[in-house]
């Protein structure tokens, strides 16, 4: 190739008007109103939406402020605790407490090396030191009684070094936990069955309560609680954890300040799609009936039957043990719906279901649907619920002029909480006429902490982490709500004051679910008699 033939290429190189050619420079020229009328679109959206965000949240009266910051540290004297029943739920409150087990720990931090968004380590290590000891333990089976023994020692825990910690003491039977001197209040995690024997014998024995939902296996036994609870004077927390999370606490204000308009109807909704989420958990190796205390485990039970490794197990899927679907976990949705709407037992309850998926000899349905009536607010809860498909379908409360979704619906993506204005609004009216509402758009969503994304591997943990319900925040702290539900009911014992999920409240939600149980159970629609306090 000679001199000549390179010279066009050097030109080319030298000269970028030559370069770009005609065409592309005509095609630069072309873009830039098209990119300035983009630049002023986007600002004007950005304007638009800020003005629109004020708008909405002036609709509220005051901002969505979060919650106030958990002071850094617990005060008041040193509670000794007692531990009576040690399964999943139990494991999981004791943490909340401030103690866990050496397996758990080590392979929390294992996990928080290898993935640097699972904040499951992180998360109980900045919990606040409660000041308490576990002091006594009662488990039936020998290896869940070890466990705890174990957790209460274990000084890889918030406020680690603090003081010295002990092994707690093993009881064979919970009233000699309960006759102990050096325990002064007790978490209950047993089956549903032993709620209210327990409970009541704690309270009788001056202890104060901490006792997992559902309260009660009956109706009976949720007067029986009620009444010890308001004669001893004791401290009860009932286990509603979600009492402490902050996206229902913005869900009671939004209904407070009338934004949704006369709310008629509420849907609320449970699905899950695997054996674990049906109860179907795994039975231990060393269960057996020497590690297993099989009698005392039965003896509330109104069926007495020979040993039972599922039953042991997986008790909640008899009613001999447990409450179903709606004691639970329609409970949950009960205690939200509640919670945020604050309309107490309903009038009226009809049920309906079966067992369609897991036909393995229990006796509690895995669908199950139930309806509530509520004539003198004008109100109807639905609740629906499958055992057979894991579609999240998110829960509806329904006003006139806006509907409000928490929970997500389909897609992983969406807010835990939304609102949405409905297009035949009177509230909204003139706002949407004029455009400055969207009918197709929420009016303001609110998803605290949805970037931070644990390693959740259970059908309730991954239940829960779809409702926003596995962490919540204060003052943008990622706080475990369990914790801070553990803490509420502390702070009644040391301060006096009124636990969160208190009896009353813990009261309306045993009777909400029995009436839909006895509904289910009778086929028939039953009714709370308020005057005379009875179902009927």
């Amino acid at each position: 190739m000679n001199d000549k033939t390179r010279q066009p290429d050097k030109q080319s190189a030298s000269d970028p008007g030559t370069r770009l050619g005609r065409r592309d420079v005509l095609k630069a020229l072309a873009s830039i109103p098209a990119m300035a009328l983009f630049v002023y679109e986007l600002l004007k959206k950005r304007a638009f939406d800020g003005l629109r965000k004020l708008n909405i949240l002036s609709e509220l009266g005051a901002p969505m402020e979060a919650p106030a910051v958990v002071p850094p540290r617990a005060s008041g004297e040193l509670i000794r605790l007692g531990i009576i029943g040690y399964g999943g739920r139990g494991e999981h409150l004791t943490r909340g407490a401030g103690f866990a087990h050496s397996d758990w720990t080590e392979r929390k931090a294992a996990d928080a090396k290898k993935n640097r968004l699972d904040k499951a380590f992180e998360t109980f290590m900045k919990q606040q030191d409660l000041n308490v000891v576990i002091n006594g333990v009662c488990d039936l089976f020998d290896v869940r009684a070890a466990r705890v023994m174990a957790a209460s020692k274990n000084d890889l825990r918030p406020g680690a070094g603090t003081r010295t910690l002990t092994e707690a003491r093993r009881y064979r039977h919970y009233t000699e936990l309960l006759n102990s001197k050096d325990i002064d209040a007790v978490i209950v995690a047993t089956p549903d069955h032993w709620h209210s024997r327990i409970t009541i014998d704690a309270l009788e024995a001056g202890k104060h309560v901490y006792c997992e939902k559902c309260m009660t296996r009956n109706n009976e036994e949720a007067f029986a609680v009620r009444k010890a609870v308001k004669r001893t004077g004791n401290v009860f927390q009932l286990g509603h954890q979600n009492r402490q999370v902050e996206t229902y606490e913005q869900a009671r204000r939004i209904v407070e300040s009338g934004i949704l308009g006369l709310v008629t109807l509420v849907e609320v909704t449970t699905n899950r799609n695997s054996p674990g989420g049906a109860w179907v958990w795994g039975i231990h190796p060393d269960g057996n009936p020497k590690t297993i205390d099989w009698q005392t485990f039965q003896q509330p039970s109104p069926n007495k039957v020979p040993f039972s490794l599922e039953r042991f197990f997986r008790w909640r899927c008899w009613y001999d043990y447990g409450t179903g679907l709606s004691g639970d976990l329609f409970s949950h949705e009960f205690d939200a719906f509640n919670q945020i709407m604050n309309v107490g037992i309903p009038k009226y309850a009809v049920a309906s279901g079966g067992i369609y998926r897991y036909k393995d000899g229990r006796d509690v349905p895995d669908v199950f649907q139930v309806t509530f009536e509520y004539p003198d607010k004008n109100l109807t809860l639905i609740y629906s619920s499958t055992l057979a498909s894991g579609r999240n379908r998110g829960n509806l409360f329904m006003g006139h002029d806006a509907t409000m979704q928490l929970g997500n619906e389909g897609s992983a993506s969406s807010s835990p909480l939304s609102v949405t204005a409905d297009h035949q609004s009177t509230r909204f009216r003139q706002k949407i006429d004029s455009g400055e509402i969207s009918t197709s758009l929420p009016l303001f969503a609110y998803s605290p902490g949805s970037r931070q994304i644990d390693g959740i591997t259970s059908a309730s943990a991954k239940y829960f982490a779809s409702k926003g319900l596995v962490y919540t925040y204060r003052g943008g702290k990622r706080v475990d709500p369990t914790h801070l539900h553990i803490k509420d009911w502390l702070d009644g014992i040391r301060h006096g004051t009124t636990p969160r999920c208190n009896i009353d409240v813990g009261f309306e939600e045993a009777i909400a679910c029995h009436m839909a149980t006895k509904a289910f159970l009778e086929g028939r629609r039953v009714e709370w008699d308020s005057v005379n306090e009875k179902v009927i």
